[in-house]
């Protein structure tokens, strides 16, 4: 296998495990939710009700946090892109240096 294919596997490879995790905590977040609301109903003993809410809010909300890395931030800042700002970066650093040069020659 050549090193483009490889890289080609492990980037998909990647996103696979991502997604993987994702749907992972999906399940966990489903399943954590209906306990803490079974929970919530068997032990309310003058406790504020809604304690559980808050955790499922807190929860969820982490839950998009991961969601929008997967499928948003990751799909677009992938290693072609990190490629493509680090090309662009060393372009203009090779154009600073050519224009430093230059203006040392016409001084000198």
């Amino acid at each position: 296998m050549d090193k483009e294919q490889h890289e080609l596997y492990e980037y998909a490879r990647s996103r696979i495990k991502q997604k993987k995790r994702l749907y992972f905590h999906f399940v966990l977040l489903i399943l954590g939710s209906l306990f803490l609301f079974i929970a919530s109903k068997i032990f309310h003993k003058g406790l504020d009700s809604s304690w559980n809410f808050w955790i499922i809010t807190a929860w969820v909300f982490i839950f998009l946090l991961h969601f929008i890395k997967v499928f948003i931030t990751d799909r677009f800042m992938n290693k072609n892109w990190e490629r493509e700002q680090i090309d662009r970066l060393v372009t203009l650093q090779k154009n600073k240096i050519e224009q430093l040069k230059s203006q040392t020659t016409e001084e000198n």
